[in-house]
């Protein structure tokens, strides 16, 4: 008798902690550790200042990771914070974070490092251009969608293929992430060996500031909005660590090894970042570097290359930051269909998300809607508007999950905790008004990309009420 026709997949277990590991790595490390340090230098002109915003950057990133990690181990399954915020606070808060991550936090983060790998690849073989006449057309004066078409375009066909990479199975993305980000940080930690050893660097770059550097007091308020704005773009770079919390229903022993996973992961970023921006500012004169962000057309970290290597390094380092955004955009891109079709499973989102394929096991239908909405921010923007309106968006809600350590503390006092915040309650007290700032700063000094930011989170409404018209109906 023939079997019936499998209509239907199902996740898998197959991911143990290295590959969790390693898959939270390759979700941060992309495009910001290669060019953020140029218009973080040009905001504070200090070689020094710069160093310590990556500092605090990544202790505030990994102040949310210690906090997070007791959230993401207690409730560990496949959408993150989705499910998260379901338990801890309601279905409406739930459903305009899944939205919110759909719309602006997650897609946009696909397509800002996307948009690095298409620029990069310009770089070393020039891709054709509409005329002036298209390019300079705008959009409500805001949108260029048709500015820098060629590497537009190449920037939506690397989010189709790697889409499609996803598309047919987990396993086979997750092993194509493990293998790019080992090759990616052996490469970075090589850069840093050589630019410090070869790359004839002085400390006194970081006692001599950029011109027309004036010092101000720790508590001027001009002063706060510049470290708050250098953090912003700092952050971009940290970005992405909670992603690893969409697949925790593809994990092996999700409780133990996703907070393990987290912790670490943003550890090891943490010291990556660091040392190559240190070394950076040995090799170059800040001046030198302000001087890049004003080019806009070439990345920091290509230029510092270049002055010890020549062009045999400035080709190494633009094939390098290809293969890491290549990676990273893949990893950005695996994770949060598993969000998507969560929310679809419950009817809180488009309904075709909630279909796992029978072959690959994966949310192919969730995978494709978001691979649209990726390429449609593509061309709706730049790279610095679109980082900073994610980093905006995502600060809202990594704050809401640390106030949720606090929530679930007092809602489930007795349930098991296989990792418990570290610093409980001073580390996850900080975080928390470290976010509430950064959200009141960003709306004052970035007010559009802020509010761009807070009108697609609130586009998710409509949706909502329809999509829950029968549960209203049903009471």
């Amino acid at each position: 008798m023939a079997q019936p026709e499998k209509t239907q997949g199902q996740l898998v277990r197959s991911l143990g902690l290295f590959s969790a590991f390693i898959l939270t790595v390759s979700s941060v490390i992309g495009s910001g550790v290669y060019k953020k340090v140029a218009p973080m230098s040009s905001e504070l002109l200090s070689a020094d200042l710069v160093l310590v915003c990556w500092v605090l950057a990544g202790l505030i990133t990994l102040c949310g990771a210690l906090s997070n990690a007791e959230v993401a181990g207690l409730l560990a399954d496949s959408g993150g914070e989705y499910v998260y915020f379901r338990k801890i606070y309601n279905k409406f808060f739930a459903f305009l974070f899944g939205w919110s991550a759909f719309a602006v936090i997650r897609s946009a983060a696909a397509a800002s490092i996307a948009y690095v790998f298409a620029h990069s690849f310009n770089a070393l073989v020039a891709l054709p251009e509409l005329p002036e006449s298209w390019a300079s057309i705008s959009v409500m004066g805001v949108f260029t969608p048709f500015d820098n078409f060629g590497v537009k375009s190449l920037t939506v066909l690397l989010i189709v293929v790697l889409s499609y990479n996803n598309y047919i199975g987990l396993k086979f993305g997750e092993g194509l992430s493990k293998g790019v980000t080992i090759i990616v940080v052996c490469s970075i930690f090589l850069i840093i060996v050589l630019g410090l050893t070869l790359g004839g660097g002085s400390w006194a770059n970081f006692t001599t500031p950029a011109t027309g550097f004036v010092q101000r007091s720790w508590t001027d308020s001009a002063f706060i909005q510049s470290i708050f704005a250098a953090m912003l773009a700092a952050f971009w770079g940290y970005e992405g660590w909670t992603a690893t919390g969409y697949i925790g229903g593809e994990i092996k022993n999700p409780n133990r090894n996703l907070p393990l996973a987290l912790v670490f992961g943003v550890s090891f970023v943490m010291l990556v970042y660091i040392s190559i921006n240190f070394t950076y500012l040995f090799v170059l004169p800040i001046d030198e570097i302000v001087a890049v962000h004003k080019s806009q057309n070439t990345i920091a970290a290509v230029v510092v290359i270049k002055h010890f290597l020549g062009e045999t390094g400035a080709l190494f380092i633009a094939l390098l930051i290809l293969l890491t955004t290549f990676g990273c955009t893949n990893t950005t891109l695996l994770g949060p269909p598993r969000l998507y079709y969560a929310m679809a499973k419950e009817g809180m989102f488009f309904k075709a998300a909630a279909y796992i394929h029978p072959k690959y096991n994966t949310p192919s239908k969730a995978i494709w809607i978001q691979a649209v909405w990726s390429s449609l921010l593509v061309f709706s923007g730049s790279f610095d508007q679109l980082t900073d309106m994610l980093v905006f968006a995502a600060f809202i809600f990594y704050g809401a999950t640390t106030l949720g350590v606090f929530v679930l503390r007092f809602k489930m006092p007795d349930v098991p905790r296989p990792y418990k915040a570290w610093g409980y309650p001073v580390v996850p007290a900080i975080f928390i008004l470290f976010c509430i700032a950064l959200i009141t700063i960003t709306l004052v000094s970035k007010p559009r990309e802020a509010l761009i930011g807070l009108a697609l989170m609130a586009s998710g409404l409509p949706f909502y009420f329809y999509w829950n018209r029968g549960e209203k109906q049903a009471r």
